[in-house]
């Protein structure tokens, strides 16, 4: 049974087409994985199909009383609102019905029989809902949720708007899942999570018996829950049965397959305008000169997509550093409380380290208080001589205005228009994100802007805070690349062991000093 029908599907932003007729269905149970490069229209989609956006053209159609949870990237929790707030909100439809149901019974006094036998009926099966969502089980069922994503130990009355990146994502997740929609949308739900996490999401999908749609670029993960990939690339949407690895397999090979047919017929396209050229002057083969020329004017002529450009990342190197990057003296980190025991770290020249833990324990304080932008509880922080600092924080602000040429230029007033181009096409932007806003470009392609910002400064230490977040297959293969090939010192909070393989000398667990309970 379909779910969800698209249908003729075209859409874009300025000159700038996402969609171009594109036709999508979901059935009951199917567990799909949506996939394709940052900026090809994932969220975009999502955002469509929800009723965020309008499309330019197409038609989307809802199977009846279908309920549809959405976690989104960029879900804004409000000020004042604690994680209980949040959590109980996914009931909110059953307090409407609550309600509902209450007024049917005020009706029931003063109705005739035929009423009262319909309002029977009615307030039966509005009961039977209640029941059947656990309306009379809410408290108890939001400590469950809470206990199972490690927010009971964060403390269900703390206000959201204190929360790390993965603490919301977890906070819209257990709403989500209180809500038990018939489907699932979504949206990175890796980004920010603790791999402890990552692993009890991963349960919770394989045992979901609705449909889901689910966007990541996570490998892994992807392949351990899905059973259907959807591809977005060139305006197009695919559809390969299977997990991640068979659906390269099978692209890899229709994309050879075309290759070869294009070259085939390139080939026939020249002999064949060499025949004309030779022959239509002449008499006595005018006649098969047209013929041929007929042929050429009616041929279906196969076309390659355009190859996406691929980002290049190459650190700039600044002057060697001395021995020590940081020492710390009984440093003790966070903000109203303290987050850590007394921390005595120090950090050599050339190590790659990476922060690993669950979310909320502190490792973003830590890489600020190292940085000195924010102040210690109490210890210290030395760093050392001559250091040349890149750092790239976890979230880029929402709210600047700039476009991505303005955002480049304002870090570097003394590149042309020509190099502020370059630096950014280099990071795999097209024209057409190059003079876009940096607020409508997806999570990845604003990566690629901060990415740009840190390549092109020259740097001795890299302060990297999940750079891997929204990135796609092919940014992050090429960034790992790079963090390989630099000689600097890197210190780096990552929650993906496939990434940090091979690059980092040495992993710091930050659950063995953090404070929190975890």
């Amino acid at each position: 049974m379909s779910i969800l029908n698209v249908e003729n599907l075209s859409h874009g932003f300025g000159d700038r087409a996402i969609f171009n007729n594109v036709s999508f269905r979901l059935l009951k149970g199917e567990h799909i994985g949506l996939i394709g490069a940052n900026g090809e229209g994932k969220s975009t989609f999502m955002n469509i199909i929800t009723g965020k956006l309008q499309p330019d053209e197409g038609k989307i159609e809802w199977s009846k009383k279908v309920r549809v949870g959405y976690l989104d990237q960029h879900t804004v929790l409000q000020k004042g609102m604690t994680i209980r707030d949040v959590l109980t909100s996914a009931f909110d439809f059953l307090l409407e019905m609550e309600q509902e149901l209450n007024a049917i019974y005020d009706k029931m006094g003063e109705a005739d029989e035929e009423t009262l036998n319909q309002l029977m009926e009615e307030s039966g099966t509005l009961q039977d809902l209640l029941t059947m969502h656990d309306f009379y089980m809410i408290d108890s069922k939001v400590e469950e949720v809470g206990r199972a994503l490690g927010l009971v130990d964060i403390g269900l009355d703390k206000d959201v708007s204190e929360l790390s990146g993965g603490q919301r994502t977890k906070v819209l997740l257990g709403k989500l899942l209180l809500e038990k929609p018939d489907i699932l949308l979504l949206d990175e739900p890796t980004n920010y999570l603790d791999k402890e996490h990552i692993e009890w999401l991963k349960r919770y999908l394989n045992e979901y018996e609705n449909a889901f749609i689910l966007i990541s670029h996570d490998i892994p993960f992807l392949n351990s829950v899905v059973n259907l990939i959807y591809h977005m690339d060139n305006q197009e949407l695919n559809r390969y049965v299977g997990d991640y690895d068979k659906f390269q397999e099978v692209y890899a090979m229709k994309k050879a397959q075309l290759e070869a047919a294009y070259n085939k017929q390139q080939k026939e396209i020249a002999d064949l305008k060499d025949f004309v050229a030779r022959n239509k002057a002449r008499v006595a083969t005018r006649n098969m000169a047209m013929s041929r020329q007929k042929k050429l004017d009616k041929m279906d002529v196969i076309e390659l997509a355009a190859e996406k450009p691929k980002p290049e990342f190459n650190f700039k190197e600044a002057r060697t550093p001395g021995r020590y990057i940081f020492q710390t003296k009984d440093l003790v980190i966070g903000y109203d409380e303290p987050l850590s025991s007394p921390l005595n770290l120090e950090m050599e020249r050339n190590e790659k380290i990476v922060l690993t833990g669950a979310n909320g324990i502190g490792k973003t304080t830590l890489l600020k208080s190292i940085l000195g932008l924010i102040e210690p509880i109490s210890g210290s922080v030395e760093q050392g001589d001559y250091l040349e600092i890149g750092y790239f924080e976890q979230e880029m602000d929402q709210s600047i205005s700039t476009t991505c040429i303005e955002e480049i230029w304002k870090e570097f007033p003394s590149y042309s228009q020509y190099e502020v181009r370059s630096a950014l096409a280099k990071c795999g932007l097209t024209t057409k994100h190059i003079e876009s806003l940096v607020k409508v470009l997806s999570g990845g392609e604003q990566a690629k802007v901060r990415l740009c910002k840190l390549i092109n400064k020259a740097s001795n230490v890299l302060v990297l805070d999940e750079p891997t977040n929204h990135l796609d297959v092919d940014a992050k293969a090429e960034l790992k690349r790079a963090l390989q090939a630099y000689k600097g010192s890197i210190i780096m909070v990552c929650h993906e062991p496939e990434f940090y393989e091979g690059l980092a000398t040495d992993v710091w667990d930050c659950t063995k000093w953090t404070t929190r309970t975890v």
